[in-house]
């Protein structure tokens, strides 16, 4: 009896290295191997599920499923509304998200808000489809821990609102990086640079030409090449900017940002890439915001 109940337990044991090395192998993903280990110190059960929702981020064909990306932009421009914001989304909304099953939230801050009058927070949210998009509001509003933590939010007043004003963009993720990552970086959270950049294009189709630049062009491979730490690509499926792609690469400082992009600038492929005809007069505009993460942010 007892020789079986070991060979119970070693079966086990084995399964959930299996199961957690497989993760990290198909997700190429550290913090997924982190969540699943910690997981499983606590309980077999919730080790399972965390398996079987990452497992559904698969398609049937053996494929990555493209993640679909929330990001929201907060307005403010004083000390006491950002104290609300963070108590907010600390101790309210991440806690609920995970609650959900919604792991690797961004919370980030412009470097410039020290000097600007329109300060500004984003808040990036993966999702693994539109439908859990539109379902988000109901679920938050059905949870009574998340409506209790964030009464003060909620509840603000018309004279003491918490943002000026927030936005939201909804975005997809592209086909050569179909599922966010999360940056391994080593400097502080405060020293690190989260570059946030958006380029517009002057009609759809040339928006397209684009887009098919970053993918079949190989401009993501280049960047995955020279180590940009890249979170996401995605194109804009509706933001007030359109028709815009989007992406954000992270560095450990503002000077290992600016050595990595003079390596980018002086790459033969992407000289070569970026004066083919084909490419040509395909981005209109470009948007650069530099962040920094909270401390509360999972990046």
């Amino acid at each position: 009896m007892k020789q079986e109940l070991r060979a119970v337990n070693l079966f086990s044991e084995a399964g959930h290295i299996l199961a957690a090395l497989l993760i990290s192998l198909i997700l190429n993903n550290y913090y997924t191997l982190k969540l699943f280990t910690t997981m499983k110190k606590r309980t077999p059960l919730l080790s399972a599920g965390i398996l079987a929702i990452l497992l559904l981020s698969w398609s049937n064909d053996g494929k990555p499923v493209k993640e679909f990306y929330q990001l929201t932009v907060y307005h403010f421009n004083n000390a006491g509304q950002e104290k609300v914001l963070d108590n907010y989304l600390q101790n309210a909304l991440l806690p609920a998200l995970r609650k959900m099953s919604i792991y690797k939230v961004g919370v980030f801050k412009a470097l410039a808000n020290d000097t600007s009058v329109d300060k500004l927070l984003y808040v990036l949210i993966p999702m693994r489809s539109l439908d859990m998009i539109t379902k988000l509001p109901a679920k938050l509003g059905a949870d009574e821990i998340y409506q209790a933590a964030a009464a003060e939010y909620l509840n603000a007043l018309y004279t003491v609102a918490p943002y000026t004003r927030m936005e939201t963009i909804l975005l997809k993720a592209f086909p050569l990086a179909p599922q966010m990552q999360v940056p391994q970086l080593k400097a502080g959270k405060k020293d690190r640079v989260y570059e946030l950049r958006s380029y517009e294009s002057a009609t759809e189709k040339i928006f397209q030409n684009k887009v098919k630049m970053f993918n079949e062009g190989g401009e993501i491979s280049l960047f995955k090449q020279l180590n940009f730490n890249a979170v996401f690509y995605s194109e804009v499926i509706a933001g007030n900017k359109m028709p815009n792609l989007m992406y954000m690469t992270s560095f450990e400082n503002m000077t290992d940002r600016d050595a990595h992009w003079k390596t980018f600038s002086d790459d033969p492929f992407w000289k070569k890439l970026s004066s083919m005809p084909e490419y040509q007069h395909n981005v209109s505009h470009i948007d650069i915001t530099f962040l920094y993460p909270a401390e509360y942010s999972d990046f």
